[in-house]
């Protein structure tokens, strides 16, 4: 499927006015994306669990107007945010060939977190994703006609140059994105729902999030994707990911719960170690970081239980665990891990179906 696929026709069955609301959750990369070429697309293809407690909520509310210019306010957790505009209006220009209707109504965006916005949770591929599914709410009044496979595709597509990793959020409860041989149907442009066979013990997976740094990164994760572009081990990496998504298939298959850890793990110390090795080099883990590591190692070791971690573009430690070692783990949550992280904060959460439109549409 190729850009121009996602360009509609031209329609006079504009609708005057109207309101939706999506309810779209965060993922959580097993195989990272990290480094991307021009217009969101990744210089590697990526698999994610979707999570389920942790997710956005957006309200889109639509009034046709005469002017011929995408106007709109926006709001989070209530209050007018106009600081937040500049991130969305960039969203909507480059979206804007692929969603011309935008040009002839005013929008009011309503969103909120089920998550704290200061929890240290990237909230930009629940929050993109579940506005890039509005936009495609109007876009199916408009066009009744339209698949759900189609609305997915292009949701995710719109998703991705909201937010590269928001192209993970539409389905699940594992998507692939980006090119790769051993996935017929795979593209850079959007996620697909993962088409392997998947052993009943990842349908029930559960994650626990150690909020270890609530404060702002000290590197974006804009900047640090485009510092890839220098990186002297960046082919590597890439290499490796494709190579690691490849590995995965037979192990998720089988439900091969040491080889999973094993790549997992790998993948989230190969993420932070580009980081590493990037000029200007930065280092998003913090001390508490390599504490939760070194003690859920020791526990694996000593127990036998198949805990494992990973980790985003940042400090919070992600505690990936089979629902049957759920006791287990969370006993040590409580006892040893918690210490480690800001006020003691974490959230649990587990692997979810996907987005879901919450209002009567």
């Amino acid at each position: 499927m190729l850009h121009k696929e996602f360009v509609p026709e031209t329609s006079e069955n504009l609708p005057e006015k109207g309101k939706v609301t999506w309810q779209s959750p965060s993922n959580i990369a097993l195989v990272k994306y990290w480094g991307k070429k021009e217009n969101q697309i990744p210089a590697n293809p990526s698999v994610s669990f979707t999570l389920s407690n942790c997710h956005s909520t957006t309200s889109f509310q639509y009034q046709r107007t005469e002017s011929a210019t995408l106007e709109f306010d926006f709001y989070f957790e209530g209050v007018k945010k106009d600081d937040f505009k500049p991130k969305i209006q960039k969203f909507f220009e480059r979206i804007r060939d692929y969603s011309p209707y935008l040009q002839s109504y005013k929008l009011e965006i309503h969103s909120e977190n089920s998550f704290p916005h200061s929890s240290g949770i990237a909230s930009s591929a629940s929050g993109m994703s579940a506005l890039a599914l509005c936009v495609m709410s109007l876009e199916k009044a408009i066009f009744p006609e339209m698949s759900l496979e189609y609305f997915n595709r292009k949701a995710s597509f719109l998703a991705r140059l909201g937010s590269g990793s928001a192209s993970r959020s539409i389905e699940g409860p594992l998507v692939e994105w980006g090119k790769h041989a051993d996935f017929e149907e795979s593209s850079d442009l959007f996620g697909i729902n993962y088409p392997h066979d998947l052993h009943e013990v990842f349908k029930t997976y559960k994650d626990t999030i150690l909020l270890v740094d609530k404060g702002q990164k000290t590197v974006s994760s804009t900047l640090g994707h485009d510092l890839m572009h220098g990186n002297p081990f960046a082919e590597a990496r890439f290499k490796q990911a494709n190579s690691n998504l490849a590995k995965l298939i037979p192990i998720l298959q089988s439900g091969d719960l040491p080889a999973f850890i094993e790549i997992v793990e790998s993948e989230a110390l190969s993420l932070h170690a580009v980081m590493l090795s990037s000029i200007p080099y930065f280092i998003l883990m913090k001390p508490n970081t390599l504490e939760i590591i070194q003690r859920i190692w020791e526990f694996r070791r000593e127990t036998g239980v198949p805990v494992c971690f990973t980790l985003d573009a940042g400090a919070n430690v992600h505690v990936l665990y089979p629902q049957h070692s759920e006791n287990e783990v969370l006993e040590l949550i409580k006892n040893e891990l918690v210490a480690y992280c800001e006020n003691g904060h974490y959230i649990c959460d587990e692997i979810g179906s996907g987005a879901r439109r919450i209002d009567n549409g």
